[in-house]
Parts: C-alpha cells; structure tokens; sequence
C-alpha cells in the first residue's frame, strides 16, 4: 500500500491510500482535474473518498467524484451542507457515516469517530486493509477523546504551534482570527499529548497533516515529534509518497 499526498493544508487537501487492486481517497479538496493526474488518469480502482467536513479545501471536487460514479463516505451533516445545490441526490453513490458503527469501501474497512471543529458533524476515521494494517486519520479538530491500540500508521493535523502562535499575535495577528485557530485545529502541543497517550508499539510511520503556512515550522515539528516517539515522521507536502 502507497500513501501519496496531492495536496495538505489550507489551499487544498488530498491524499491517496492506493494499493495493489484498489484505491481509497482521504478528502478531495483540490481541482477534481488534480485528482485524476494523481491517480495516472485511471478511476477503475477507485472504490470511494472519506471526506472529513464541509470546509473548501477538504470537499472542493465532491461534485464531480460522484459524478463519475465515485462513493463519497461522510457524516449526514457533512452531505447535507456539501450538497445543498445537488438536486436527487438518490442517484449518487453515499456511504452515511456515523461515529461508532464501521463500514466497508471496497477491502478498506472503516470506523468513523467524532472529531471537534467548527462544522456541521466533522469526523476522523481508523481504517483498515490487509495491506497496510490499521491507519488513523485525524485532521481538522483541536481535540480527540478517543484512544486508540495497534495502529500502525498515523496521519494526524499538526497546524501551528503555540509558541509561534504567540509570537505571530504579538506582531498583529488577528485575535480573532487567533482564536478560531486554536478552537479548530490540532496544535504541535495537542499533538504531542495525544501521541503520549496512545498505543505506538506498533506504530510504523507518522505523518503531519495541514500545517499553517504562517504559524508552523515543518522542520521543528518533524525533529520534536520524532524525538518524542522514535517513530519516523513524516510531513505531508504535495507529492510526498511513502510505502505504507
């Protein structure tokens, strides 16, 4: 299994679980016609898309996904305020998630959890495939109540840190703007606790999903985590490809 990422952060996420004979995407939120270039121009495998929330840059190309037959895995919430100008949504291809009660896409085997941002019902979901083992994705949330055992693989939001947060707001930044943040979206901080509680004994690979572009440092993140975990890090810039 391949983990390839088409886009993290603010201007657009995506990214590909593809294996051998079948392929799931995490968020479609770049140009549809990006999309297709990252997967060589061939859907055949493509067995659906989880999308996180609402927001833009998670959900820009869902349109055009189930209109080439694509299963969309999301929350009723989520749909509902993607979809307000979709007239007989019956025609598509839906997968209505809901925390708690796993599904399946394809051989991809997904349990959907409740996530905390400024959405209508944001989700993160543990997934499974016998080629890969058990993958966390989280992004897009300031807190995660759940812990999890045996995973294998974690992509996880590591937007901004505290401390150049701070130094950002005392040269200006926007308070307000400031306090969406950190009510919104995983800090380096968060992170770290959150990784502190978990089980990583099986844990190959982490990945740093979504960082600011003002109130981050990838090169930091990457040694602090690191550190911490003895676990290879990973952060997720635009083609960024890793054996899973």
């Amino acid at each position: 299994m391949k983990l390839k990422c088409l886009g993290s952060g603010s201007k657009g996420n995506c990214y590909i679980l593809q294996g051998e004979k079948e392929t799931l995407l995490l968020e479609c939120g770049i140009p549809y016609k990006d999309i297709l270039k990252g997967l060589d121009f061939n859907l055949n495998n493509v067995v659906g898309c989880l999308v996180s929330h609402e927001h833009k840059d998670h959900s820009k190309a869902v349109r055009e996904l189930i209109n080439n037959g694509i299963e969309i895995g999301t929350s009723l919430g989520t749909l509902e305020a993607i979809t307000k100008e979709i007239k007989n949504l019956n025609a598509y291809k839906f997968n209505y998630l809901e925390s708690g009660l796993q599904t399946y896409m394809g051989d991809f085997v997904v349990m959907p959890f409740n996530t905390q941002h400024d959405t209508a019902e944001p989700l993160g979901f543990l997934i499974q495939h016998p080629e890969m083992g058990k993958l966390l994705f989280i992004t897009d949330s300031y807190y995660c109540k759940y812990k999890f055992k045996g995973l294998n693989h974690i992509m996880i939001e590591c937007n901004y840190s505290k401390e150049i947060l701070q130094k950002n707001i005392e040269n200006g930044l926007n308070i307000t703007m400031a306090k969406r943040l950190i009510k919104s979206h995983f800090s380096l901080e968060n992170v770290k606790e959150f990784l502190k509680t978990n089980d990583l004994s099986q844990c190959k690979d982490i990945t740093l999903l979504h960082l600011s572009d003002g109130n981050s440092n990838a090169e930091q993140f990457k040694n602090e985590i690191e550190r911490l975990t003895g676990i290879p890090v990973y952060v997720a810039d635009k083609g960024l490809e890793i054996e899973l």
